[in-house]
C-alpha cells in the first residue's frame, strides 16, 4: 500500500489541536459557581442564622432586666445581689451543657434538627421568664435559654458551611456572629420601650420564626452522605444549586471528602505533639479570651453603666454600644484577611486593656453622682443629684462610655473572631472534634467563673477596696485591664509556638489536600459561642 494513504487525511495531529481539552479544576470550580442560583441557599442560611439572633438576644437578656428587679413591687421578684449573680451567669453553664450535648446531636440527629431542637428549650425558657412568679423560674428560664444558645451555637455555623458553596461560604460563614451582636442590639433596643416581661415575650418571636422556616429548608448534604442516604443527599444539592446545574460534581466531591474525613483521632495519637500541641494552643485561646472579662460586660452592661456617673441613661449607654458593636463586627468581617493575625491579636489586647484601665481609673477618681443616686454630700452638705447637673465641661463623664465602647471595639477586631478561626488553620482535621468540645467547656466555664463573681467583687468587696478612697467597682475593670495585659504576651509565644508545629508540620503531616467543598476549609469556621 501507498505510504501517503497512511497518513491522516488532515496531517499529523499536534499539540495544538485538542478536541477535548484538559482544564484546571479549579477553573472548573469558578465556571460552575458562576451558573448557581442561590437564593434558596441564602433563604436557608437566613432560617438558621435566625438561633444565632436568639442567642445574643437571651445572653444579654439580663442587662435591662436586673435594674428592673432590683425595684420590683412584687417582694418574690425583688431580686437579691447573690441572685442577680446566678441571674446572670447560669446562661453560661446552659451553654457548656448545649454545646456539648450539640456534638452527640449533630451526628445523631444532624444539623438542621439540632437546631430545631434547641427552639424547645429556648422557647420553654422564654416564657418561664415572661410569667415568673419568683427567682426560681427566672433562673430555671436563663438556664434553658443558655442550653439552647449552647446547641445554636455549635450547629449552625457547620449547616451553612455544609450547605454553601466556596463563591459564598466566607460570606455566609460571618453571618452567625453578625447575627448574634445583632440580637443583642435588639435586645438593648427594645429594653428602651418594653418591661422585663416583654422582652421575654419578644424573645419567642425569632425562636418560632425559625422552627416555621426550618420545617421548609433540607438538611446539610454531609451529614445525609455520611448516613448514606446519598438520593436524598443529590435531591438536597438540586435544590440548593439549581436543575439546570453540574450539582452531581460538586456530591462526588463532598462524597469523597466525607471518606477521607471519616476516621476518627485515637488515645495514643493525643500523644503525638503534632496533635496535643495545637490542640493546646487552641484551648489556651479561648481560655484567654473569655478572661478578658467581654461576657460579664455583656451580661451586665447597663448594671455597669448604672455604676457610673455618665451623662446619658445606662439604657442609652448599652443601646449605644450595642451599635458600636454591630459596626465593630462588621468592619473586622470584611477586613480580617488584609492584616496579619498575630499583630491583630496584639492591637486587640492593646486597645482592652486601655480601655478598661481608663474606666477603672476614671471610676476610683470621679466624685460624681450616679444615675442610681438618691443623694450626694457635697462640702459636708446633703444634696441632690440634680443639682450637680454638670455643665459642658461636664461631658468628661462620657468617659465610660467611650472607654467600653472601645473596649467592644477592640474586642470584635482581633480575639473575639481570631481564636475561631486560628482553630479552623492550626488543628488537624481528625483532632477537631476533641478540641471543639473541649474548647466549648472551657469557654464556658470560664466565663461562668467570671460572670458568677462579677456582680459579687462589685458589690461585697467595697472594704477591700476603701483604702483606696474609691467607689466599688472600679477594682473589676482595674482587673479585667491586668488579664488583657497577658493576653499581649500570651499571644506571642503561642503563636510563636504554633508556628513550628501547626501552621507546617501539622499542614503538611496531618491535612489531606485542601478541599473547597469541604466543612474543613479555613472559611468555613466551627461551632462555638459567636461572641
Amino acid at each position: 500500500m501507498d505510504a501517503s494513504l497512511q497518513k491522516p487525511l488532515l496531517g499529523a495531529p499536534s499539540s495544538a489541536y485538542q478536541t477535548f481539552p484538559q482544564r484546571d479544576a479549579h477553573q472548573l470550580d469558578r465556571e460552575y459557581i458562576r451558573t448557581l442560583q442561590n437564593k434558596r441557599l441564602f433563604l436557608a442560611a437566613f432560617a438558621a442564622v435566625l438561633g444565632n439572633f436568639n442567642f445574643g438576644y437571651a445572653l444579654v437578656y439580663t442587662s435591662p432586666v436586673i435594674p428592673a428587679l432590683e425595684t420590683s413591687n412584687i417582694p418574690a421578684l425583688k431580686i437579691t445581689r447573690v441572685e442577680e449573680s446566678w441571674f446572670g451567669s447560669v446562661f453560661t453553664l446552659g451553654a457548656a451543657a448545649g454545646g456539648l450535648s450539640a456534638m452527640l446531636l449533630n451526628d445523631r440527629l444532624g444539623r438542621k434538627l439540632s437546631i430545631m431542637f434547641s427552639a424547645v428549650p429556648s422557647a420553654v425558657g422564654y416564657a418561664f421568664m415572661g410569667s415568673a412568679q419568683g427567682v426560681w423560674m427566672l433562673l430555671l428560664g436563663r438556664l434553658l435559654t443558655g442550653y439552647a444558645g449552647g446547641v445554636t451555637a455549635a450547629s449552625i455555623p457547620v449547616y451553612i458551611s455544609e450547605i454553601s458553596h466556596p463563591g459564598v461560604r466566607g460570606a455566609l460563614g460571618a453571618c452567625p456572629q453578625i447575627m448574634a451582636v445583632l440580637g443583642s442590639l435588639i435586645l438593648y433596643a427594645l429594653g428602651l420601650k418594653l418591661s422585663w416581661r416583654w422582652l421575654a415575650v419578644a424573645g419567642e418571636v425569632p425562636v418560632l420564626t425559625m422552627i416555621i422556616l426550618l420545617c421548609f429548608m433540607p438538611n446539610s448534604p454531609r451529614f445525609l452522605i455520611s448516613k448514606g442516604k446519598n438520593d436524598e443527599a443529590v435531591r438536597v444539592l438540586r435544590w440548593l444549586r439549581g436543575q439546570n446545574t453540574d450539582f452531581r460534581r460538586e456530591f462526588e466531591q463532598i462524597k469523597e471528602s466525607v471518606r477521607q474525613q471519616s476516621r476518627r483521632i485515637s488515645c495514643a495519637e493525643i500523644k503525638d505533639p503534632f496533635i496535643y500541641k495545637p490542640i493546646l494552643i487552641a484551648v489556651l485561646m479561648r481560655f484567654l479570651q473569655q478572661l478578658s472579662g467581654v461576657t460579664p460586660i455583656l451580661v451586665y452592661l447597663q448594671s455597669i453603666f448604672q455604676s457610673t456617673a455618665v451623662i446619658l441613661k445606662p439604657e442609652y449607654d448599652a443601646a449605644i454600644v450595642g451599635g458600636v458593636r454591630l459596626a465593630s463586627v462588621l468592619i473586622a468581617a470584611v477586613s480580617m484577611d488584609k492584616a496579619g493575625r498575630k499583630i491583630l491579636l496584639f492591637v486587640s489586647a492593646g486597645i482592652m486593656f486601655a480601655s478598661n484601665l481608663i474606666l477603672g481609673l476614671y471610676i476610683h477618681y470621679t466624685s460624681l453622682p450616679s444615675h442610681n443616686s438618691t443623694m450626694a454630700i457635697v462640702n459636708g452638705t446633703l444634696v441632690s443629684p440634680e443639682s450637680l447637673t454638670a455643665e459642658p465641661s461636664g461631658y468628661i463623664t462620657l468617659i465610660p462610655l467611650v472607654a467600653t465602647m472601645l473596649f467592644i471595639m477592640g474586642y470584635a477586631m482581633g480575639w473575639g473572631p481570631i481564636t475561631w478561626l486560628l482553630m479552623s488553620e492550626i488543628l488537624p482535621l481528625k483532632a477537631r472534634g476533641v478540641a471543639s468540645g473541649l474548647c466549648v467547656l472551657v469557654s464556658w466555664l470560664t466565663a461562668f467563673a467570671l460572670t458568677r463573681f462579677f456582680l459579687l467583687v462589685v458589690y461585697f468587696a467595697d472594704p477591700l477596696f476603701q483604702w483606696l478612697s474609691a467607689p466599688e467597682s472600679h477594682g473589676h475593670f482595674v482587673l479585667f485591664s491586668s488579664k488583657t495585659s497577658a493576653l499581649k504576651s500570651r499571644s506571642c509565644s503561642l503563636r510563636s509556638s504554633a508556628q513550628g508545629t501547626s501552621s507546617s508540620q501539622v499542614a503538611v503531616s496531618q491535612r489531606p489536600k485542601a478541599d473547597p467543598w469541604s466543612k474543613s476549609n479555613p472559611t468555613s469556621g466551627l461551632g462555638g459561642d459567636p461572641l
